[in-house]
């Protein structure tokens, strides 16, 4: 017998016996008194900003001065007027001078900041990435506390592609220094409707 065999051998004789997983219950592990706040919180202390409104009706204001100031703004949000559909044919080339886009994320997550998008909704899978400044809008009831709740609300293999996306872009990899915006977005406001 070869020493390769002898360890092998030797490894398989010295398994732990298998242990039933733990029956955790999900809601009682980490319970925030108010999701929102601890969402803010989180999401501000990476990058991000958080605003609370109303009625998403209060963006289109700012999304008509966005488009008027002849930056390349994407509105991906229905409710926010006029989609911009044409975007799902345009390359990494044609997008890289996105300056805006606004996008409708599906759930918050107040442990780590996170808001959960379905490719459906941002419609080329690069604008949230390539674009300069990201708007995410969310509702409020849509806020949970740990992502273990958020992958049982959500259906992950419902479409091709979907992300967890928490604040702009950054990275520390240089010396430890934190840089914003070193990949992706410089900036990241999420927008939350009471």
């Amino acid at each position: 017998m070869s020493a390769r065999e002898n360890i092998l051998n030797a490894i398989a004789m010295n398994q732990p016996e298998l242990v039933e997983l733990p029956v955790i219950d999900i809601n009682s592990v980490i319970h925030y008194e108010d999701a929102f706040a601890q969402f803010k919180i989180v999401l501000e202390s990476i990058g991000g900003k958080v605003e609370l409104i109303s009625d998403i009706a209060v963006l289109k204001d700012q999304l008509i001065a966005d488009k008027t100031s002849g930056s390349f703004i994407v509105n991906t949000i229905t409710a926010l007027g006029d989609v911009d559909e044409q975007v799902a044919f345009l390359s990494a080339i044609e997008l890289e001078k996105v300056e805006k886009a606004y996008i409708k994320g599906t759930i918050g997550v107040a442990e780590n900041g996170a808001v959960w998008v379905y490719e459906s909704q941002m419609i080329n899978r690069l604008i949230p990435f390539i674009c300069q400044h990201l708007i995410l809008v969310i509702e409020k009831k849509n806020i949970v506390n740990t992502l273990h709740q958020a992958y049982e609300k959500i259906e992950v293999s419902k479409e091709g592609f979907g992300a967890f996306i928490a604040g702009p872009s950054k990275t520390a990899d240089i010396e430890q220094s934190l840089v914003i915006g070193a990949h992706g977005a410089r900036s990241a406001v999420i927008y939350v409707i009471e």
